[in-house]
């Protein structure tokens, strides 16, 4: 998976490494920002059980 995409990023090396840090960044800015709260009320983990 990683070296398809190391080949379909168009530049340099230094140019793709970039590139991929970018990716990274969006990828976890989306899961923080859309996909974990959208979860989390469907998660167990606030559900207390000491009264």
């Amino acid at each position: 998976m990683y070296a398809a995409l190391w080949r379909a990023l168009p530049g340099p090396r230094w140019l793709k490494a970039v590139e991929c840090l970018v990716l990274l960044a969006v990828v976890v800015a989306v899961l923080f920002r859309w996909v974990f709260p959208a979860l989390a009320p469907l998660l167990p983990f606030n559900d207390n059980t000491v009264g």
